[in-house]
């Protein structure tokens, strides 16, 4: 009966010891997406859930190949690799805590007993000097009546999940600036095939006003304005071209690349903008690696309260030695020589100073620390999310307006050009209307990049792209 008891007082004990489960903190959360149409659902981490190869929803060749290429080569996310890696070490390390450890020693030596020496070796006969020869085997086990080892171990393996959901937040915030480089290299392409087209038109044009102006139709000032007009096209030009080599330097490094060797032939591709359904279900969110990692963090930081709470009872180990001894060399492994020895000890911390409720106290504000941390990764998710949205959508509306003014543009041009042909008007009407023609067809080609821009970072915000499947 005594001993029923003891069962039962340890069992009781090693539950109490137990850090409750703490909850994530409560994040306020909206029935749908402010900037979008649709329900929302209840979210919680579901970072395994596929996100494919979401880069393909921009139609570009090139893309594919350089993402491959990342994936393939990015030091940095070789780096985030080799950090998982030790997360993943640091867990077998916590593992191997809950087996047995079993060491073995040889030792032989010369010993030189002194002469006064009590209760001397082999008597007060004994030689002064003598061989000692050891062969052992020890063997430890901790038992985890209070579920120290056991938190310790899902404090590690909640680490490992957390730190392979960084290497996915590595892996897909590394894909995205990729992509978002290449679409505004892509962009910068568009630019500079427009402001060569204008280049070209006007050095037409500035040809065409040297002609009149030598046949005196048209004034010095006519002249001048169409030479500022075209150099400060051509400047334009170089200014873009500058800024395409930075990007393209950039994707060199993403990739692994030497910019000194890496290059990325201009092309005009086609603006594509992937299409955002209405009612994006709360499952693209959840897949978010940084909310996963968050929430991760909150069971690790959970289950080392639990560790310091247990520091208040006592550590059972069961611990077994056995082997051979002698000062015979030459008879050493017999069975007078044989040794052993088994027993349990127990230790407990009788006065500490308070360290221990200190631990416990560090151990809740890690915590309280991690709860908060993942309330604020959630509350900027939600936020990223309907930045991107109300930027997509504010400059859809924004382009259908710019479409119109580059055409009103147009015509404006053409009609200054028409007339000052005709003598009606002067040629700063032409140089007027040729450089809102060109701000409003910069602007039209700007927004459209900014768009697909805004649209990879959605796609980063929603942790990845969307299918027919993901949608149901």
């Amino acid at each position: 009966m005594r001993r029923r008891l003891v069962v039962v007082a340890a069992l009781w004990a090693a539950g109490c010891s137990q850090a409750p489960l703490a909850p994530p903190p409560a994040v306020p959360l909206a029935m749908a997406f402010k900037e979008s149409q649709g329900p929302w659902t209840s979210a919680a981490p579901a970072d395994t859930l596929p996100r494919q190869a979401w880069w393909k929803l921009y139609q570009d060749a090139e893309l594919d190949a350089l993402e491959q290429r990342l994936l393939d080569n990015s030091p940095d996310l070789a780096t985030a690799f080799a950090r998982y890696q030790q997360a993943r070490a640091e867990t077998g390390a916590l593992r191997a805590a809950q087996s047995p450890t079993l060491g073995a020693s040889l030792n032989g030596q010369r010993d030189r007993q002194s002469e006064r020496r009590p209760l001397r070796v082999l008597g007060p006969n004994s030689p002064d000097e003598y061989n000692s020869a050891t062969l052992g085997l020890e063997l430890d086990y901790e038992i985890d009546l209070w579920g120290r080892v056991r938190q310790r171990v899902s404090a590690g393996v909640a680490q490992e999940q957390a730190a392979a959901a960084d290497l996915a937040a590595a892996r897909l915030s590394l894909q995205a600036q990729l992509a978002d480089s290449l679409v505004a290299l892509r962009g910068l392409d568009q630019e500079v095939q427009l402001l060569r087209e204008t280049e070209a038109a006007y050095a037409r044009a500035e040809e065409m006003i040297a002609r009149r102006h030598q046949n005196g139709i048209a004034s010095g000032l006519d002249l001048a304005r169409a030479q500022a007009q075209l150099e400060t096209t051509r400047s334009q030009v170089g200014q873009s071209q500058a800024q395409r080599a930075l990007l393209e330097h950039a994707i060199a490094a993403l990739v692994g690349a030497s910019a000194s060797s890496f290059s990325i032939e201009p092309r005009l591709v086609p603006a594509t903008v992937p299409t955002v359904p209405p009612g994006l279900p709360a499952a693209l969110l959840q897949r978010r690696p940084d909310i996963a990692a968050a929430q991760r963090r909150v069971a690790a930081a959970n289950a080392t309260v639990g560790v310091a709470r247990t520091a208040f009872f006592p550590s059972l180990t069961l611990s077994g030695a056995a082997g051979f001894q002698s000062s015979d060399l030459a008879h050493f492994i017999e069975a007078p020589n044989l040794f052993w020895a088994i027993g349990p000890s127990l230790l407990i911390d009788v006065l500490d100073g308070g360290r221990r409720d200190a631990n416990i106290a560090r151990a809740q504000a890690q915590l309280d620390e991690a709860g908060q941390r993942y309330r604020a990764v959630v509350l900027a998710a939600f936020q990223q999310v309907e930045d991107q949205l109300a930027l997509l959508a504010r400059y859809g509306e924004a382009a259908a307006a710019d479409g119109r003014a580059a055409q009103a543009a147009q015509r404006a041009q053409d009609m200054a050009t028409e007339r000052y042909q005709q003598g009606a008007v002067s040629y700063l009407d032409v140089v007027t209307a040729q450089t809102a023609n060109l701000q409003a067809r910069r602007s039209l080609l700007d927004l459209a990049t900014r768009q697909r821009r805004a649209s990879v970072q959605l796609v980063r915000a929603l942790g990845g792209g969307w299918t027919a499947a993901s949608l149901d």
